[in-house]
């Protein structure tokens, strides 16, 4: 596992997925009894370029509250982009080697841009998706920006 490899400390939380949920994060909150406000969403957003270069947006990862939503504005001019879009779930999934729903910020196939939001430093451990629908890891915010390479901004918004 890529934070057993980087030295990370972490705690691994499984709980009884239910296939028919909507939210897979707030599910994730609710089954292990935490402050939805500290599990966090791992997201991607295709993010096209300041400039006029024509190219395709790049992918980006956004990290954000499951008790809120992805500000793609923010997320964008975070990286230095004009403007971005969720990206395809089957992308996402190609990309990430994940499932959505379980796509976690560590481990990805292809290390992404990542934007953790600023409200995830007000705790001290939060919890993302451990790779698979039904398990969670918890884990010092800090660790997980050092870990993911990632800059921390406020990308989320309230739902």
């Amino acid at each position: 596992m890529a934070l057993t490899r980087a030295g990370v400390a972490f705690t691994e939380h499984p709980y009884l997925h239910d296939p028919g949920v909507a939210s897979y994060g707030v599910e994730a909150a609710a089954a292990l009894g935490l402050d939805p406000r500290q599990v966090l969403k791992t997201l991607l957003a295709s993010v096209e370029a300041s400039t006029g270069s024509g190219r395709r947006g790049r992918l980006v990862v956004g990290v954000v509250p499951v008790s809120g939503q992805l500000d793609l504005k923010a997320l964008a001019t975070a990286v230095g982009g004009k403007r971005a879009t969720m990206a395809d779930p089957a992308v996402a999934e190609r990309i990430t080697g994940y499932v959505v729903g379980g796509i976690s910020p560590v481990g990805q196939r292809r290390a992404l841009p990542t934007v953790v939001d600023e409200s995830a430093l007000g705790f001290d451990t939060v919890y993302v998706s451990g790779g698979r629908r039904g398990l969670d890891l918890g884990l010092a915010p800090g660790d997980l920006v050092r870990v993911t390479r990632a800059t921390v901004d406020a990308i989320g918004r309230p739902a």
